[in-house]
């Protein structure tokens, strides 16, 4: 694990938990100095699990020279953000949970952490076949946007749009996870290193060149097994 010049993330996060949660069921350690990933800007992710709480919350303080969010849940909560997390297929606390080092444990982490890596190896709710439709439609409806503009202000947040519909629908429509802000990348680097490093290089030169070939290009390899760009014919909510 990275060395710090604070105090070693899993001391301060059992000195927190000691003081903050001492009746606690259970509690981890997640995020990225689990992982390894840590920065200068990291913080300590650490999910509580109390029985006697009657409903969840999510808190943010400084405490032991450390930045901390803390997801506290009693022993039913957590399952209803399992629930919402695998429908919006992002999958922030399972994540936590599965990856998290144990900093105290009454006898109730190894189930939750099973349903926890049960979901994750399980996907995300699929899409149907008319959200796919509808996805396409607006990855299309912004295409042709980025395509026909001329003013370099619009294009860039075009072009952000696209980013951002475009490898939901990829990861999506392959039952895998996707993410926001810098997970995004870190889903389609785990679903395909190949087309990450693709998508990257077709952004990046277009964010330093104003050249939009790649971007569209690769666009068009998104949507064609599922039929291509789509508008003639496209409804939404007609009966």
């Amino acid at each position: 694990m990275q060395k710090y010049n604070k105090i070693e993330p899993v001391v301060a996060a059992q000195k927190f938990i000691h003081k903050y949660f001492p009746a606690c069921d259970a509690a981890l350690l997640a995020g990225s100095v689990v992982r390894g990933e840590a920065t200068e800007t990291s913080d300590l992710d650490i999910v509580v699990f109390d029985q006697s709480l009657s409903t969840s919350y999510r808190e943010s303080l400084i405490d032991f020279d450390w930045h901390i969010e803390v997801f506290v849940h009693n022993l039913n909560s957590y399952q209803a953000f399992f629930e919402s997390d695998r429908k919006r297929a992002r999958p922030s606390l399972p994540q936590m949970v599965s990856e998290g080092i144990v900093l105290k444990d009454t006898g109730i982490i190894d189930s939750i952490k099973m349903e926890a890596k049960k979901l994750l190896a399980d996907g995300p709710q699929k899409w149907s076949d008319e959200m796919v439709q509808m996805k396409r439609y607006f990855i299309t409806d912004a295409l042709d946007d980025f395509i026909g503009c001329k003013d370099r202000d619009e294009e860039i947040f075009i072009a952000n749009a696209l980013a951002e519909l475009s490898s939901e629908f990829l990861l999506r429509t392959n039952n895998r996870w996707i993410g926001a802000s810098k997970w995004v990348i870190r889903s389609l680097k785990n679903f395909n290193p190949q087309f990450a490093e693709r998508f990257i290089e077709a952004f990046d030169l277009f964010y330093r060149t104003g050249s939009k070939d790649k971007i569209i290009k690769l666009i068009d390899e998104i949507l064609l097994p599922y039929g291509g760009r789509i508008f003639d014919g496209f409804s939404l909510g007609k009966k």
